[in-house]
């Protein structure tokens, strides 16, 4: 029997039907669910689920064509921007986009991610930061954090022997094919909206063939930090926000000309 919602209530929120049915393997509180959600919203309301192509590759995000109903494609490790760099060649009017992790997009995909960005591809690059590997065993990855406790370091990571973080967004930020480059999380219900915003803001580019989009979010991993989903949290707060500050790091000329007339 159909489940009918009463005509006196007022429906706040209903799942994207741009989401399956399929259970998410995600560990509890991890914020990969919050943005598989959050960017299937996007697709939904812009009403370009038939036009949407997604690549994962290994790592965390490996199965998001499970909970993802548009069309996906799998990657080898680190290959992602690679390959959704030929999908959009070959079908330029889609939306396409590469989802992948910090171990994944920064470490044994480090020239597959910047080549892609400096040819300046018209796709959407969204990177997951959660400072370590945490489908593999929680071991140190490229955006570490100093004196970060992995399976890895089980000391800390230590500069002098390891490197610092990357900061690969940073990075990519000075490339003249990034058109837009943001850095966001998903430690709020604000910081998701904002989140939102960007993501949709990057289709829109997209669609008008400005170049490379690429969207840091800042994440956690309660499984791999040994933490409660709670203290996760706070952690990025305490922790990766001092090193990964939100917010724009490259904007579209025009859009800088209207922020800074109208500051407000």
């Amino acid at each position: 029997m159909e489940n009918k919602i009463p005509e006196e209530f007022e429906v706040v929120y209903c799942k994207p039907s741009t989401l399956t049915d399929m259970p998410m393997h995600y560990c509890p509180g991890c914020g990969h669910g919050i943005v598989n959600k959050i960017l299937m919203e996007v697709v939904e309301e812009l009403n370009i689920q038939d036009k949407t192509i997604g690549v994962a590759p290994v790592g965390c995000s490996v199965f998001a064509y499970n909970y993802m109903n548009i069309d996906m494609q799998e990657a080898a490790h680190g290959r992602a921007s690679a390959v959704a760099t030929g999908i959009k060649r070959v079908l330029p009017d889609r939306y396409v986009f590469s989802y992948q992790g910090d171990g994944d997009l920064a470490a044994i995909g480090t020239s597959e991610t910047i080549h892609t960005v400096n040819r300046g591809e018209n796709i959407l690059m969204i990177f997951i930061n959660n400072a370590i590997y945490g489908m593999t065993g929680g071991q140190m990855a490229p955006t570490t954090l100093i004196g970060q406790v992995t399976s890895t370091s089980p000391y800390g990571r230590e500069a002098a022997a390891i490197g610092n973080p990357l900061k690969i967004t940073d990075m990519l930020a000075q490339l003249p094919g990034a058109y837009y480059v943001s850095r966001h999380s998903i430690h709020t219900s604000n910081a998701i909206r904002k989140l939102k915003k960007a993501i949709t803001k990057s289709f829109e580019y997209q669609k008008e063939k400005k170049g490379t989009c690429f969207i840091e979010v800042v994440s956690n991993c309660p499984s791999g930090w040994k933490m409660t989903p709670l203290e996760s949290m706070k952690w990025i707060e305490e922790h990766m926000f001092p090193i990964y500050p939100l917010g724009d790091l490259k904007i579209p000329k025009e859009e800088s000309k209207v922020t800074k007339e109208n500051p407000n």
